[in-house]
């Protein structure tokens, strides 16, 4: 032991001063160096620029993406205030931008309602920046300032006059913290402005990308009611206009808008300070259980619920429902710097008292609309229940050790969720071929006859009775609905295999909308993959070659040389014997997998809706929309 001696004092402790924390765990700040944490620093400015409107002194926000990568965005808010701070000696300006607790949402003063309250938002920003540019209009004069990696490189200087006021903060992200290859993506910006206008009706926010030149402004006078009609624009309500109520108690003004649609299944958005609450929190507790309760009693008053009835569920009447709520409070408690869930406790007693008695007094002065709701929400309470007989008939059936397992399961023989595969295989043919070139070890074999059921047009009771879907169901292991348990899935890697044509793209959609709507999990989870069979079969020389494209193919061909060769294009899985099934798609070492993650709920959501729901319009426009990225796709 005398040669692994620790060396171990007071020179090993590493002290890290003022933004090299953000530097070293960037993480910690902004969620990620991916995607999600490169646009973070985007929405923590804006955030900044936002909490000005709340105070009632900004109502436009420019954000412009140049063509070098930089972003800029400038609002006309009462601007950075710039003298000698007394805490620091230093401006005002330079201490927002380089220490990290420092801003005006400490002091309840300045900000009564803000987003950005811990205080890191603009340093973070500025910590993990190669170059910032913080400009000022501030009492009749213009001030700049540049930082390089969250240190200032120049002095605070007055560079003219002006009549305004605002900020300008114009940055460019350190490629040395970031993932190779980040971009700024106009979609991904394009879906989180056009929430916050809604969400902040007073405000005007447009959006430049100069790479592209598109410009595009976001304002919506009928706030979070507007943004209710843009979730059901694609989907057919059930009653024309949106409900919408707006109270201000204990300090708390909770905005609440919904309208329900034919369709099965809920969007439900919630926002605190004008943050979006993926995770929900006890603003969303409170809606969702105000709501059951106050249709239940309304069921109850007008007897449309009998006296030996169960009450509805909340999954019932939260059936085809689209809501957003938004609460703005003093001081919200987020759990963590992204601000994924609301903590405030007293916020679900606020919420759920002004809901109940707002949606309540609703529903007694419109008996037309209320009717609809609930004559919606017993359909689904009915459907509830014949799912609920289903699933039992599934479990004590136990099918796995049927021997004549409806879909013809191969199953592996490990059982270690790590290694273990199941491949859903278009048709009994590429199933013979896949069960013959798989490893038995880890790879599990279902071959799907047809096309599974449209579930977005269904309940889950009758998605229950089709035969293929309860095969997928109880080879999975996980159960589905209420029953779901992701701790006893069978397989690590459930991977779609079907044919590059359009019958093949169309299992694959249906699939994918079966998981995204009834086993969304295994998607979050990182179980669902897309496997990718090569288009085409390249022979020279008695040597094969394979291309998963057109480029590839051309590519390909510039290397082998482009004499003596034949070239066959694969029209299906079919076509393959088990040998280049395993070599081409099967194989780990040489397959590719595309791995289905979901980006956002109300985009996501609405691409299913278009593409499998009734309303053939919105489809129409969609494909002609999307066109244009398709390919390898054989009528």
């Amino acid at each position: 032991m005398e040669d692994n001696k620790r060396h171990y004092g007071a020179q090993d402790i590493q002290v890290l001063e003022g933004l090299e924390p953000v530097r070293k765990r960037p993480g910690m700040y902004i969620g990620s160096t991916g995607t999600k944490g490169f646009h973070h620093l985007v929405y923590e400015v804006v955030d900044n620029s936002i909490d000005e409107a709340l105070a009632g002194v900004c109502d436009t926000i420019n954000v412009i993406i140049y063509k070098d990568g930089s972003v800029s965005i400038e609002d006309n808010g009462s601007g950075i205030p710039v003298e000698i701070h007394p805490q620091t000696g230093k401006s005002t300006l330079e201490t927002v931008l380089t220490i990290l607790h420092a801003g005006g949402k400490f002091n309840n003063g300045a900000y009564k309602v803000s987003g950005g309250l811990h205080g890191v938002g603009v340093s973070v920003v500025n910590a993990l920046s190669e170059k910032l540019i913080a400009t000022v209009k501030r009492e009749g004069k213009i001030y700049q300032q540049t930082f390089s990696e969250g240190k200032p490189i120049s002095e605070l200087e007055n560079i003219g006059k002006t009549n305004q006021t605002g900020t300008k903060i114009h940055f460019w992200p350190d490629e040395k913290i970031f993932d190779k290859g980040l971009f700024f993506e106009w979609e991904v910006l394009e879906l989180r402005f056009r929430e916050m206008a809604f969400l902040n009706h007073v405000v005007t926010i447009t959006l430049e990308d100069h790479r592209i030149d598109k410009k595009e402004t976001f304002h919506y006078e009928g706030g979070i009611k507007s943004f209710v009609e843009y979730i059901n624009r694609k989907k057919t309500p059930i009653h024309s206009k949106v409900i919408f109520f707006e109270e201000t108690k204990d300090g708390v003004n909770v905005q609440v808008a919904l309208q329900y649609n034919d369709g099965y299944s809920e969007t439900v958005l919630t926002f605190a300070n004008n943050i979006h609450t993926i995770e929900g929190g006890y603003h969303l507790i409170g809606f969702r259980s105000a709501l059951t309760r106050s249709i239940n009693d309304y069921a109850r008053k007008f007897n449309l619920i009998k006296e030996k009835e169960q009450n509805l569920m909340g999954e019932d009447v939260r059936e085809g429902l689209a809501a957003v709520i938004s609460v703005k409070l003093p001081n919200p408690q987020f759990e963590g710097q992204t601000k994924g869930k609301l903590g405030n406790s007293e916020i679900q007693g606020i919420v759920q008292s002004v809901f109940n008695d707002n949606f309540s007094s609703f529903l007694e002065e419109n008996p037309n609309v209320a009717k609809e709701i609930i004559l919606k929400s017993l359909k689904a309470a009915r459907a509830r229940e014949a799912a609920k007989k289903a699933r039992q008939t599934i479990r004590s059936s136990n099918m796995l050790e049927n021997t004549s397992l409806p879909g013809k399961l191969a199953d592996c023989t490990s059982s270690d969720i790590n290694e273990t595969e199941i491949y859903l295989v278009e048709g009994d043919s590429a199933g013979g071929s896949a069960k013959s070139g798989r490893d038995r070890n880890f790879q599990a074999i279902l071959p799907l006859r047809g096309k599974i059921m449209n579930v977005e047009k269904s309940r889950l009771d009758k998605i229950l009775g089709y035969e293929e879907i309860r095969s997928m169901i109880t080879a999975f292991g996980t159960g589905i609905g209420e029953d779901f348990n992701l701790n006893t899935l069978r397989y690590g890697k459930i991977i779609i295999m079907t044919d590059a044509d359009v019958d093949g793209a169309h299992i694959r959609t249906l699939l994918l909308t079966f998981f995204y709507r009834y086993m969304r999990p295994l998607i979050d989870a990182g179980h669902v993959y897309i496997a990718q069979p090569p288009l085409f079969h390249i022979v020279k020389n008695k040597k094969d070659y394979y291309a998963y494209g057109d480029d590839e193919l051309e590519d390909l061909l510039q290397k082998i040389g482009r004499t003596n060769y034949n070239v066959s294009r694969y029209k299906g899985l079919g076509e393959m014997d088990a040998e280049q099934l395993w070599e081409t798609t099967m194989d780990p070492e040489r397959r590719i997998l595309l791995k289905v993650h979901v980006e956002e709920d109300i985009t996501s959501d609405e691409t299913f809706t278009v593409l499998m729901g009734d309303k053939v319009e919105p489809r129409r426009q969609f494909i002609e929309e999307n066109a244009k990225y398709a390919e390898n796709i054989d009528a």
